[in-house]
């Protein structure tokens, strides 16, 4: 009788479960960013999150908890109650290499989040002053061999996005150039357009007005096919590295056990939603692509970039200090 009576307990417990999983949401989601307003990833939750509301019918709140690149909004989402009211709206930094490069491993991202789905792809291009005689990615590589360490390459801080792919290309290709940090992109966007500094990787959102107007000479493009905007600059792919493609990506997270019927619910919608014609020219206004996963691509993309870029961290040492 009491194994009976234990076993209808236990059914009926997974049957509220269900249900309370099923009633979701009754009160506000928050959308917890790791940077301040303004920026890609912000831009992107505050994108997405009109549709959300109206798909869900509660308000989807863009919380912005900017800090140690992006440890402190990461940790607070992965501290969270798992009930599907906290999301984390993350991207490469604050999800994979933030832990590694501030020697903070407050969390990590397989074992402390449920990936729901990617929202958006956004390339970078690499780009020269106009006064450096290279005319061509190859051109700059052979320079660089020729000239080793001479060349100077702006990075917007340690272990973003651009200064990682300028370390992969060094390991690819042989050759070498100097890497100058800077406390975020303006001061080095700022220091490449008065030639202070010879090239640089950057958004292309960022770069394609400088690029217009013949204030710098781009070189190619990181994703796996041209961008539209630039259609006559090839990919590195076109100039012979074979797999050589770099995104920053921003994704939507939740806390480890969340119930699975809230994040699959969260990303059929957001599956909608991304591929809504106004929201997809958002997105490229951003000089991004909007893109959606299902829970278990989005995870299989996330740990191939772990396994891609988190080595190369390592190999260089790299830290926020």
């Amino acid at each position: 009788m009491k194994i009976k009576y234990l076993a209808a307990a236990l059914a009926a417990f997974m049957l509220m479960g269900g249900a309370q999983a099923k009633e979701w949401p009754t009160q506000p989601i928050r959308i917890v960013v790791p940077y301040p307003p303004g920026g890609n990833v912000d831009v992107a939750a505050r994108i997405i999150a009109p549709g959300l509301e109206k798909a869900f019918g509660e308000p989807f709140v863009v919380e912005n908890k900017p800090g140690a690149g992006g440890l402190i909004a990461g940790e607070a989402v992965a501290r969270a109650k798992p009930d599907g009211y906290t999301l984390f709206m993350a991207a490469n930094g604050p999800l994979l290499f933030s832990p590694i490069i501030f020697n903070r491993p407050a969390y990590q991202w397989d074992k402390d989040f449920d990936p729901i789905s990617s929202v958006s792809m956004t390339p970078m291009v690499l780009q020269v002053k106009p006064s450096l005689s290279v005319n061509s990615f190859q051109e700059l590589v052979d320079y660089a061999k020729q000239h080793p360490k001479e060349l100077n390459m702006a990075s917007p801080g340690a272990g973003t996005s651009n200064h990682l792919v300028s370390e992969r290309l060094q390991e690819m290709t042989g050759a070498t150039w100097t890497t100058v940090h800077y406390k975020g992109n303006a001061p080095a966007t700022t220091d490449l357009l008065g030639g202070q500094v010879d090239f640089n990787f950057d958004q292309v959102s960022v770069a394609l007005p400088f690029i217009k107007q013949g204030k710098l000479r781009a070189l190619a493009v990181t994703s796996d096919k041209r961008v539209p905007s630039l259609p006559d600059v090839p990919t590195l792919e076109e100039a012979g590295l074979k797999g050589m493609t770099a995104y920053t990506f921003t994704g939507l997270l939740a806390p480890k056990g969340t119930p699975q019927d809230i994040i699959d619910r969260l990303s059929a919608e957001l599956q909608k939603i991304l591929a809504q014609p106004d929201v997809i020219e958002k997105f490229q206004g951003l000089g991004a692509e909007a893109r959606s996963m299902t829970p278990s691509d989005f995870t299989k993309y996330i740990r191939k970039e772990d396994q891609r870029w988190i080595p190369i961290i390592k190999k260089a040492g790299i830290t926020a200090q």
